[in-house]
């Protein structure tokens, strides 16, 4: 998956579920329950997705991992409150808890909950220094509360980590952008061109919604773009 998909995060549970044509009246165990809750959300029925992991946290209400997959599909449904709640009860069960900082931390970042998302996101990438996620997210709540230059420092580290990604060089090109340096911004939107060509079309950043961006950060990104 790449990075940011750091927004997407994913929480890579099951591979292959969505082949499964399971009925509720099978799943018996809290490893069930989440294989349907995952089948459920594939196909996007995310209130039946929902009821089913609640089922498996209610079941096994010591997975972390069962808790981070009902949140994260919480978020996907749009219950950014009840994602944040659900979260948060997995936080403070395990404080250091890599995969719940990250998805909590991007729950806070597309709430507008920055210091929160902030506070998330560092401790997530003091926990896991090689957490291309939590700089990717610090790098875009960093040039929303404008401190640009932070936000560059982490846009370059999560491209340091991930290469492959285009996202990491769009938002360290905001950042410049942001500091007024339209140079910088030009070759680093570039970087994001050379990884993956759509980026040349202005139409196909709105995309970009789901990897994180704010509209106010997709407009500027697009700024960037038709000033090369």
């Amino acid at each position: 998956m790449r990075g940011a998909l750091a927004y997407t995060i994913g929480v890579s549970f099951g591979l292959g579920v969505s082949s499964l044509i399971a009925q509720p009246t099978f799943a018996q165990s809290a490893s069930e329950y989440r294989q349907l809750g995952l089948s459920y959300r594939d196909q996007g029925r995310y209130d039946d997705a929902i009821a089913a992991l609640q089922k498996a946290v209610a079941l096994e209400p010591d997975s972390q991992s069962g808790r981070v997959l009902l949140g994260w599909t919480q978020h996907k449904a749009g219950q950014n409150t009840q994602a944040t709640e659900t979260l948060l009860q997995g936080f403070y069960r395990d404080l250091f808890d890599v995969p719940t900082l990250n998805a909590l931390g991007i729950v806070y970042l597309v709430s507008d909950q920055l210091p929160n998302a902030i506070a998330a996101h560092t401790w997530a990438a003091t926990l896991k220094p090689d957490n291309e996620i939590a700089y990717y997210n610090l790098s875009l709540a960093f040039e929303r509360i404008g401190q640009y230059d932070w936000a560059i420092v982490a846009a370059k580290e999560a491209a340091k980590l991930e290469p492959s990604n285009p996202h990491p060089p769009v938002a360290e090109a905001i950042a410049h952008w942001g500091n007024r340096d339209t140079t910088l911004a030009q070759q680093a939107y570039q970087q994001a061109i050379d990884l993956d060509g759509r980026y040349s079309d202005a139409a196909f950043l709105d995309y970009l919604n789901e990897a994180g961006f704010s509209a106010e950060q997709i407009q500027t990104a697009k700024q960037v773009l038709t000033s090369r």
